[in-house]
C-alpha cells in the first residue's frame, strides 16, 4: 500500500468536485479499492501501486478537461476512467473557438473582423483593434489573452484603461485607491467573470497572476512573458499611448483596443489612438484590424444606434461644409 498526493494546480476545486461534492463521491465510488480523502485542491489516495498509479493519470485527465472547458460532469468522468476520452474531446471541437468559458460555454470569433483578430495575434506581438461599441474587440482580445494562460505561453496578463472621465471628480468618490478605480475597470472584469470560474480568478488576482490597473500605473514598468491589453485607448493623449506601447518586454503581446468615434479628451487634445494608427501603420510585426457596425454582437438595437449617429454625425459634417460656403 502506498500513499500519493495529487495537487490540483490548474482548475477551480469547487468546479472539479462538482456541486455538493457529487463528482467526486462518483470518482471514489468508481475506485472503491482505493481510499480516497480531498481536502481543498490536494486529493490524497491510498492502494496499491498500480491501481493508485492510473488513478493519477486519470485524475490529470479530468483536471485538464475540466481547465479546458470549466466544466466536470458524470458523463466526462465515466469517458475518461473507462478510457473513452479522444471520443467525447473530438465532439468538443468547433469552429473558430477560442476558449470555452464559464461552465463549458464556447467563446469562439463570430464575425470575420473578430477571426482576423485571432489570426493576427498568431503572427504579430501588436496589435490594434478598433471598431464601435459592441462589436467584440475588447471580448475577443481577452479571451485571446486568457488562452494564452491556459496554455502556460504566458506567465500573466495585464489589463488597463484610461480613467479618463474620473478627472478631479475621482477624489470625491468614496473609498481608498482601488476602490475609487474599479468602476472604470469593471467591464474588464466582467469579461474576465465570463471565461474563468471566480474562485480560480480570485486566486490569479491574489496572486497578480491577472493584474488589472489604470493607465497611471504603468509607467516605469518592464511587461515580460505577458500579455498586455489597452481598452479604451482612444481616451488615451499621445504621450500615454507612447508610454504604454514601450512596456513591452520579452515574450509579450499587446493588444490597444479603442473606438475613435467615442473619444472623450477634450476638443483641444489629440487622441493618443489616432496618432498612433498613423505613425505606426506599416510598421512590419504591428497589425490593425478594424472593426465595423456588421460586427456588433450586442442587442439588435446596438447596430442601429451606431448606424443613427453615423448618419447624424454626416448630417453635421454637410451643414458644416455649407455654413464655411
Amino acid at each position: 500500500m502506498i500513499e500519493r498526493i495529487i495537487i490540483l494546480d490548474d482548475t477551480d476545486p469547487a468546479v472539479f468536485y462538482g456541486t455538493n461534492n457529487s463528482n467526486f463521491r462518483l470518482i471514489k465510488a468508481l475506485y472503491p479499492k482505493l481510499r480516497i480523502v480531498a481536502r481543498g485542491n490536494i486529493i490524497k489516495v491510498i492502494g496499491e501501486e498500480s491501481e493508485s498509479a492510473e488513478f493519477e493519470e486519470k485524475i490529470r485527465e479530468m483536471e485538464k478537461y475540466c481547465c479546458d472547458f470549466n466544466l466536470l460532469n458524470e458523463e466526462t468522468i465515466i469517458n475518461i476512467t473507462e478510457g473513452k476520452a479522444d471520443s467525447f474531446n473530438a465532439t468538443q471541437k468547433q469552429e473558430h473557438l477560442i476558449i470555452h468559458g464559464i461552465n463549458g460555454r464556447p467563446i469562439q470569433a463570430r464575425t470575420a473582423n473578430q477571426q482576423k483578430l485571432v489570426t493576427a495575434f498568431n503572427s504579430h506581438d501588436l496589435l490594434f483593434a478598433i471598431g464601435p461599441a459592441g462589436s467584440g474587440k475588447t471580448y475577443t482580445a481577452i479571451a485571446l489573452a486568457v488562452r494564452s494562460l491556459k496554455n502556460k505561453e504566458v506567465r500573466k496578463i495585464i489589463l488597463s484603461r484610461p480613467a479618463v472621465e474620473a478627472g478631479e471628480k475621482l477624489g470625491f468618490l468614496p473609498g481608498d485607491m482601488k476602490e475609487k478605480i474599479d468602476p472604470y475597470l469593471q467591464p474588464l472584469y466582467d469579461a474576465l467573470e465570463d471565461m474563468i470560474p471566480s474562485a480560480k480568478l480570485k486566486e490569479h488576482l491574489e496572486n497578480k497572476v491577472i493584474q488589472i490597473a489604470p493607465l497611471a500605473f504603468m509607467r516605469g514598468r518592464t511587461l515580460s512573458d505577458a500579455i498586455i491589453i489597452l481598452d479604451e485607448a482612444q481616451n488615451t493623449s499621445i504621450q500615454q499611448i507612447k508610454m504604454f506601447l514601450t512596456r513591452m518586454g520579452m515574450n509579450a503581446k499587446t493588444i490597444v483596443t479603442g473606438d475613435i468615434t467615442q473619444i472623450d479628451l477634450p476638443p483641444s487634445q489629440t487622441s493618443g489612438l489616432v496618432h498612433a494608427l498613423q505613425v505606426l501603420k506599416g510598421i512590419q510585426g504591428i497589425a490593425q484590424i478594424e472593426f465595423n457596425k456588421k460586427d456588433i454582437v450586442r442587442h439588435k438595437l446596438v447596430q442601429r444606434i451606431v448606424e443613427a449617429y453615423e448618419k447624424e454625425d454626416k448630417n453635421m459634417n454637410s451643414n458644416n461644409k455649407k455654413n464655411k460656403i
